[in-house]
């Protein structure tokens, strides 16, 4: 394929697929979804009329962008396959239950142009990519549908490797064709889905993939496609007759969406779509290599994190509720749907010190320590009791994440008529949470307040040394009583006889990666061994900042951590 036009000579194999092309379609792709992502919100009927299938594809597309465009641009010693990073970074960035499924899609078609052996077509490679996309589309729904985005792309991929079968046929024709079979089938998406038919739109979904297609052919002719909105054959597709934000949510349907990341075994991808399957409907579950992105519309919160926690560390979980979002959708300028109450952190602290600091901050703070953790009724209290309309949890422990799930669910439960949201960052350390609660700010939309917290939470490096109570085996050796541990991301990861000593040998390991501050919370009666060890950092690392506070916990004299 030549890396100027995106073309190759009829019935000979060309070059490989180009990066640059690749780069040039994305970003053609971006700015087609951000024309269209008002249109295709309106159309959005189905599953639920939330009005944020163009924008969930939108930035489910950029994700994957700047994944991209960062691995060409890393300079490091290992920099990440930008094929790779590609798919990564739309698994990571997928949102909603488009953007989860248009993630699968793009990561299918990645990995078979990786994969393209130096001989083969361009079109053939195309055409297999797409049906390969395809596949694993339909495979990581859990009840597919017809006449969704799976529908359309199933005929795009179809036509695309009907006509790749053509010896002299050129990547521009099979992806020409795969786009016209496409926009033919989106036409059809009303009289396979009573929904579309009756609001008179077609599939959201389906149309966001057109826009997709039609960008990839724009990169290999430089020809932008017939409009999607005029007749084709004896079809007119048709236009919305109003915003999808006018119908209301089925009574009997799931009042919540919740999506998440789950670092989990392969093999429990499939059993965890059965189970969300039986918890609710628009199961998704995408991704590999120990990395998930799920999605499911139910009405139990808390049980649907439930199973992933089984199986795996869920993070980023993401939770909206239908009727508080169609309600904002539908408000005018200037007028709120619900009355506001504000906004609130609620933290739980293990030590008096650590409660003054997350105080300060603003928070809602509940007392516990690494011997007697609040339980679920402490915490459902602490949010109710907050007087907020969304809330904000950071367990700092966890042991605490469970209970702090559950107190959600029923949380929002129990206040549903008031549109109650409430996130859980699962937060492992009591540093994670100081992070977190640093870059709150109540200013922002509350999702996007709460992907700025998690993502700080989880850059946080964090360490703890700690006295051995008894007898053991730890992953840094045999530990007898009274030995000095240190702790490392949870992990018992070294010992020996001086706290102090350990505590820079931990330090070490969190530096190893580099940082520029070092947190650093003394518990009770540590006997100055924060400051001795902050000294240690100022005369070793003079280009890192070091922050000492009292946090007053038990059992852990140093709790520190590196970002």
């Amino acid at each position: 394929m030549d890396e100027g036009t995106g073309q190759e000579t009829a019935g000979k194999p060309g070059k490989s697929i180009s990066l640059d092309t690749v780069v040039r379609f994305i970003d053609i792709a971006v700015d087609a979804l951000a024309q269209a992502r008002e249109e295709i919100d309106a159309l959005n009927v189905f599953p639920v009329p939330d009005g944020d299938t163009g924008t969930n594809m939108y930035l489910t597309v950029v994700a994957a962008r700047d994944a991209l465009k960062a691995a060409i641009a890393d300079t490091s010693d290992d920099p990440p396959h930008p094929l790779v990073a590609f798919a990564r970074g739309a698994l990571l960035g997928a949102r909603g239950n488009s953007g989860v499924i248009l993630s699968e899609m793009l990561g299918a078609v990645a990995r078979r142009i990786s994969a393209a052996a130096p001989d083969e077509r361009n079109a053939m490679v195309l055409a297999d990519a797409l049906a390969q996309a395809c596949t694993a589309s339909y495979a990581a729904v859990g009840e597919p549908v017809e006449g969704t985005m799976l529908t359309v792309l199933r005929a795009a991929s179809e036509e695309a490797v009907q006509c790749a079968a053509d010896p002299a046929a050129r990547s521009s024709d099979v992806l020409a064709a795969a786009a016209a079979a496409a926009r033919e089938a989106l036409g059809h998406t009303p009289e396979q889905l009573e929904a579309l038919a009756m609001a008179g739109v077609v599939d959201a979904g389906g149309r966001g993939l057109s826009v997709i297609l039609d960008a990839a052919v724009t990169v290999l002719t430089g020809h932008r496609p017939i409009p999607v909105t005029v007749p084709l054959g004896s079809h007119v597709i048709p236009v919305p007759l109003r915003p999808a934000a006018d119908h209301d949510l089925s009574e009997d349907g799931p009042s919540y969406e919740v999506m998440y990341l789950l670092d989990a075994p392969d093999p429990a991808a499939g059993d965890l779509r059965g189970r969300l399957g039986e918890l609710g409907d628009s199961v998704v579950v995408v991704g590999g290599d120990g990395l998930w992105n799920v999605h499911v519309h139910t009405d139990d919160v808390g049980a649907a994190i439930e199973v992933a926690l089984e199986i795996g560390r869920p993070h980023r979980i993401r939770v909206t509720h239908f009727a508080e979002q169609i309600a904002a959708q539908n408000a005018q300028p200037g007028e709120p749907s619900i009355p506001l109450a504000g906004r609130c952190i609620v933290a739980v602290a293990a030590g008096p010190g650590l409660g003054e600091l997350f105080a300060e901050a603003g928070a809602v703070v509940v007392l516990g320590s690494p011997t007697r953790r609040p339980s679920t009724g402490e915490l459902l209290a602490a949010i109710t009791g907050s007087g907020a309309r969304e809330v904000v949890v950071l367990p700092n422990d966890e042991p605490t994440v469970r209970a702090a799930l559950a107190a959600a669910s029923t949380a929002e439960a129990d206040h549903r008529a008031q549109g109650l949201r409430v996130s859980v960052i699962p937060t492992h350390a009591q540093v994670q949470g100081l992070a977190a609660v640093a870059v709150h700010e109540p200013g922002r939309a509350f999702d996007q307040d709460v992907t700025e917290m998690t993502a700080t939470a989880r850059h946080v490096r964090h360490g703890a040394v700690t006295i051995a109570a008894k007898q053991a085996i730890t992953t840094g050796g045999p530990c007898e009583p009274g030995d000095a541990l240190g702790v490392v991301a949870g992990d018992f990861a070294v010992v020996g006889q001086e706290l102090g000593a350990v505590a820079i040998q931990v330090l070490e390991r969190l530096l190893a990666a580099g940082g520029e501050l070092v947190t650093i919370v003394s518990g009770e009666d540590s006997d100055g061994l924060a400051e001795r060890t902050a000294a240690w950092v100022e005369e070793v690392h003079p280009g890192v900042d070091v922050m000492v506070y009292d946090g007053g916990q038990e059992r852990y004299p140093l709790l520190m951590s590196v970002e």
